[in-house]
């Protein structure tokens, strides 16, 4: 199975960059987004933030895969958690 990968331009910390990621990883995120009430831009200006020595493309793949695997706020597994799965930060478990 082959994706391929798709170069879009996000707005971070007010700074135009450019990402790239496969298709999926873009519409894991935008769900992720949606489910969080927030925008495309502020999700990954956090997941920016947060990530450590590794660059954003990486950083935001590592991101929506955990946010999928540990059920994401929104998902059944998420509702079983008293925070709805977001450990206080806005980012899952």
């Amino acid at each position: 199975m082959k994706s391929a990968v798709i170069k879009r331009s996000v707005v971070v910390d007010g700074h135009k960059t450019s990402v790239s990621l496969e298709n999926e990883f873009w519409e894991g995120l935008r769900e992720i987004a949606e489910r969080q009430n927030t925008s495309l831009s502020t999700l990954v200006g956090r997941i920016d933030q947060e990530r450590n020595n590794c660059n954003l493309s990486s950083a935001i793949r590592v991101f929506v895969f955990s946010q999928i695997r540990a059920g994401y706020p929104g998902s059944a597994d998420a509702a079983k958690s008293p925070d709805g799965g977001l450990n206080g930060s806005g980012f899952a478990n």
